[in-house]
Order: structure tokens, then C-alpha cells, then sequence
């Protein structure tokens, strides 16, 4: 067992233990979390990874407290946040961390921001709420917030509503709102989604320099190795629902032990060598979350299933540590993946 599940060890800032979300529907219970444990401390960045339907988005919400409002929604396992338990706290102890102790930017800031209310008036209740302040005061510091975060002539657009911001602008707005109260946990939900390659570039550069002003923890939710390989000092590879693999950034992008990682990693343009074959998608489609495969659920998907004597359609592979802070959850042993990585993998990557 690692000094991560020691109870006696100092706990993270952000320490998530078998967070579960489920969602009863008409066709059944989708399980959209299932069983997740991370942990982030401070000043850190961790990239949770995976395609669309992983779980990723649904578990950053449930951090912030944000399925407590839908009816269908069941959340369990634990969440503490600065030593603090969020799944069992009261609606209106999380919603007075929200904003102040933990901020969110949302994936489309055109359906996040209130298309009635100015930008300016948005940053403006978002601070009062928090801080005992007159109106003047907080129209100044979202003017100084949206500076800040580089949106020319900040004096004018704080009066202007979100449709008049292009796409990249309102991102950045977005961004000085989640801000504006200086929370010490940032959770990014695909900063760059839609984005040209120039603005992308301005977003990251954007959240790395106000990560190092007010020291936040940072969670970048992704479905882009590139990003994740710019901001994160920590990686968390999601698959319905689940963690398959957890490492530093080195760790994953060097020796990546999950063969659902190697067809990530395998699917991403490279810039810095000449690839020697084409980019090869991920056989296959995500699974439901209402029917999950039995065993290790990307088991029908995996080119490397057979080689685990039948262990892969049967039994569900725990999450252990392959390296020095290093997780993995395949029926694969070490030196297999070893092989695989080093013979098949990495020389077409």
C-alpha cells in the first residue's frame, strides 16, 4: 500500500477517495464516475485525460458541488477539500466555498455566462458575494481582472455582454471571473476547446502565469495531450468512469503503462519527429456507462485482451502501483507492457 492511503500522512489539498456519481435514467443507471481516487496539493497542475464519456467533466462537478441541484444525481466517496469533507456538507457550506476556495472555468463560456447580464455585472456579483463591498469598488477590481487577463481597453468591455466578446475574448472573460476572488482551486473544463491555435497558446500561457501569482492548486480537464503535456505536472488517464492510469507528466508521456494510453498517445500529431506511419484511432467506440463491460471495460477495445488468459472479460483490474508513484490497472504484467511499449508502441509513435 503507498504513503498516498496512509492516514497518518499529511492529506493533500485536493484529496478525491472513491468519488461515485451515478445518474438514474428511464433506460437505467449510467455510471459516470466509478470509483475515482486523485489528489493534487497546491501550487500543482493535474491533467485528467480521455475521450468524450469518460467521466472527466462529471467528476470535476462533483467536486464543485454542482449535482446537488439535479434530482437523478447520487454522489458518494469522499472530497476534501483543505481539509474539509464536501460530499457530506450542508448545500450552503459548498456554496459559500464555491467561487471563494474553488472556482470553475466552464468548457462554452457563451452558455456559462448570462447573456442578459454584462460581463462587468457578472464579475461584479461574483466578488460582492464574497467580499462586504460597495458596487464602485467591485466594478474597479473587474476592471483590474479583466486587464489582468488581457482583454484590451478593459474600462469599455466591462460594459459589454458576452456575445460581444469573440471566442477567445470570452474565454479569457470567463477566466477573470473563476479568478476574481482568488480561489486556491482552479478547475479548467477544456480551456481551448474551439479556439485557434494562436489563442489556445494565449489561454495556457494565460493560466500557467496566474497559477504562479496566486499559487493554485489546477486541474485541467482535457481530451488534448498536447495541453496536458504543456500545464500538467500530473496525469490522470479516465475511462468509463475510471482511473486506468495515474503518474507524473514524464511518467505517462515516457513509459505510458495502459494500453488505452498508448492508443492516446498513438492518435496524437507529433511536431517534434517525423512519424512513420499514419495516426491510428482507438478501434471501437467508448462503451455505455449503463452497460459497462464486465472485467477491465476497454477490454473489448484492447489489441493486447487475449495475452491475459481470460482476466480481462472476468475481473475488474485494481488500480496498483507499477513505479515510484506510478499507478496502473491492467491484467498486463509489468514486463509485458514493458515490451509492448518499448518493441510494438513507442518506435511508431
Amino acid at each position: 500500500m503507498s504513503d498516498w492511503w496512509n492516514p497518518d500522512t499529511a492529506r493533500p489539498f485536493l484529496d478525491v477517495r472513491d468519488l461515485r456519481v451515478r445518474f438514474t435514467t428511464d433506460d437505467g443507471v449510467v455510471k459516470s464516475v466509478d470509483g475515482l481516487t486523485c489528489s493534487l496539493e497546491r501550487g500543482r497542475t493535474l491533467g485528467i485525460v480521455g475521450e468524450s464519456g469518460s467521466g472527466k467533466s462529471v467528476s470535476s462537478l462533483a467536486v464543485m458541488g454542482l449535482h446537488r441541484t439535479a434530482t437523478n444525481a447520487s454522489v458518494s466517496g469522499e472530497i476534501w477539500l483543505d481539509g474539509e469533507e464536501l460530499v457530506s456538507a450542508d448545500d450552503e457550506h459548498v456554496r459559500r466555498l464555491r467561487g471563494k476556495k474553488m472556482a470553475m472555468i466552464f468548457q462554452d463560456p457563451l452558455s456559462a455566462m448570462h447573456p442578459y447580464y454584462t460581463v462587468g455585472d457578472q464579475i461584479i456579483e461574483a466578488y460582492r458575494i464574497h467580499h462586504q463591498v460597495t458596487r464602485r469598488v467591485a466594478r474597479k477590481h473587474a476592471v483590474e481582472m479583466l486587464g489582468r487577463v488581457g482583454i484590451p481597453r478593459p474600462n469599455s468591455r466591462v460594459d459589454d455582454y458576452p456575445h460581444q466578446f469573440s471566442g477567445g475574448m470570452r474565454q479569457r472573460a470567463m477566466i477573470a471571473m473563476a479568478l476574481s476572488c482568488d480561489p486556491e482551486l482552479l478547475i479548467a473544463d477544456e480551456p481551448t476547446t474551439a479556439l485557434d491555435v494562436t489563442v489556445q497558446a494565449q489561454i495556457l500561457d494565460l493560466i500557467r502565469d496566474l497559477q504562479r501569482e496566486f499559487g493554485s492548486a489546477v486541474v485541467i480537464i482535457t481530451h488534448d495531450l498536447g495541453v496536458v503535456a504543456e500545464l500538467a505536472d500530473d496525469v490522470l488517464v479516465m475511462y468509463a468512469g475510471r482511473c486506468v492510469e495515474r503518474g507524473s507528466a514524464e511518467a505517462i508521456f515516457r513509459s505510458p503503462a495502459h494500453p488505452y494510453t498508448w492508443g492516446l498517445l498513438g492518435s496524437m500529431p507529433r511536431l517534434d519527429r517525423e512519424r512513420s506511419e499514419r495516426l491510428l484511432p482507438i478501434r471501437g467506440t467508448p462503451p455505455s456507462l449503463i452497460n459497462v463491460p464486465g472485467g477491465c471495460a476497454f477490454h473489448p477495445r484492447c489489441g493486447y485482451a487475449d495475452l491475459t488468459g481470460g482476466a480481462s472479460a472476468s475481473e475488474v483490474p485494481r488500480l496498483t502501483e507499477d513505479q515510484a508513484r506510478h499507478w496502473v490497472a491492467c491484467h498486463l504484467g509489468a514486463g509485458q507492457r514493458s515490451r509492448i511499449w518499448h518493441d510494438e508502441i513507442e518506435p511508431n509513435l
